[in-house]
């Protein structure tokens, strides 16, 4: 049962027009900025947010076409939800909870509780289930959520920043856990989330959404090879710049980068921070970009450091925290940037 979305809706000041299909048995990650239509395009699928035109299509089932007549509203559309925070109904305890959406669709109540518990035992809560959702962890809540989703039975599974409110203790074991499960699932599932990591682990194909448009879709590798907007080039950690190359120099407002491609026009320069070497003084020798900025900010990452540089071109560099020491970074300080033309790689805009 394959997923089929080509769509159009207005929602305040975004107007959202996305294209999303998802096969049998595949997971992709809708990932994009804040305000992006991430969970305005989970809405629309899940039913409770009708489209002004297009089709949503769940195997043979046109679930809503723009009209009325064809919307099927989110009870009636078989899809199992998991929201960011779980969003377990207080007021009934975590197996009634997973029973719920079996006791709606007219179970009954030993049956659904069977099932209920079969399913908290799949996920790790076995003899829980009948504590109150308050007493439980972000990621017991999550895992909870994911057993209400699936004991449905559902067509479709949509999760919503579903590892966002698990701490760092939790987050690899429930990510991993998350990924045998989706695994486990026969149908079309979508995970809407900000981390890359998270994106990596759980799907098999990745779908950038921005300002209410898909801008890019595929593997990493294809978003890192040729990232389509600044924020792709930044989710996968590269610099981005948009420019006019004319005979082997880029302008970019009042900065200039000479690289080595023979392309005229506008074009995207992408970099990897690693590329970006650091001075103390002006370095001389090979042909090369060399300019001075002020360091901004600095982020660890494992066994690197992510150096924020301002100035006319802002740009990040990846170093050693044996580096950091040795140029004394910090942020204000005022340090030497140079790299190479052949580390710019120049595409055509």
């Amino acid at each position: 049962m394959n997923l089929s979305a080509q769509f159009r809706l207005q929602r305040g000041s975004l107007a959202l027009d996305a294209a999303l299909d998802v096969a049998a048995g595949e997971t992709v990650a809708l990932l994009g900025p804040n305000g992006a239509g991430k969970s305005t395009c989970l809405a629309a699928l899940l039913g409770t947010l009708g489209i002004d035109a297009g089709r949503i299509v769940l195997g043979e089932r046109v679930l809503d076409d723009g009209t009325a007549a064809t919307f099927v509203p989110a009870e009636r559309r078989r899809i199992g939800m998991v929201f960011q925070e779980g969003l377990l109904f207080p007021h009934l305890c975590v197996r009634d909870n997973v029973a719920y959406g079996m006791r709606s669709r007219g179970a009954a109540r030993a049956a659904a509780a069977r099932v209920a518990e079969a399913w908290l035992e799949r996920v790790g809560l076995a003899g829980l289930g009948a504590a109150a959702p308050a007493t439980f962890s972000g990621g017991q809540r999550q895992r909870a959520a994911l057993a209400r989703a699936l004991a449905a039975e559902p067509d479709l599974l949509l999760l919503d920043e579903p590892l966002a409110a698990v701490d760092a203790s939790g987050r690899l074991a429930l990510r991993r856990e998350l990924r045998t499960h989706l695994a486990a699932f026969a149908g079309p599932r979508v995970v809407v989330t900000h981390d890359l990591g998270d994106a990596l682990a759980l799907a098999d194909r990745l779908v950038v959404l921005e300002a209410g448009r898909v801008v890019q879709q595929g593997q990493v590798a294809d978003l890192v090879a040729r990232p389509a907007s600044a924020y792709v080039a930044d989710l996968v950690g590269l610099n981005c710049f948009r420019g006019h190359c004319s005979d082997g120099v880029v302008a970019i407002g009042a900065a200039r980068l000479l690289v080595s491609s023979p392309l005229q026009g506008d074009v995207v320069v992408t970099l990897h921070p690693r590329a970006v070497a650091l001075f103390d003084a002006q370095p001389h020798g090979s042909p090369r970009n060399v300019w001075s900025a002020p360091v901004v900010a600095l982020e660890a990452q494992l066994d690197r450091v992510r150096v924020q540089l301002g100035g006319d071109l802002p740009v990040v560099a990846e170093v050693t925290p044996a580096a950091v020491r040795e140029l004394a970074l910090v942020p204000g300080r005022q340090v030497w940037i140079a790299i190479k033309a052949t580390e710019l790689v120049v595409a055509g805009a």
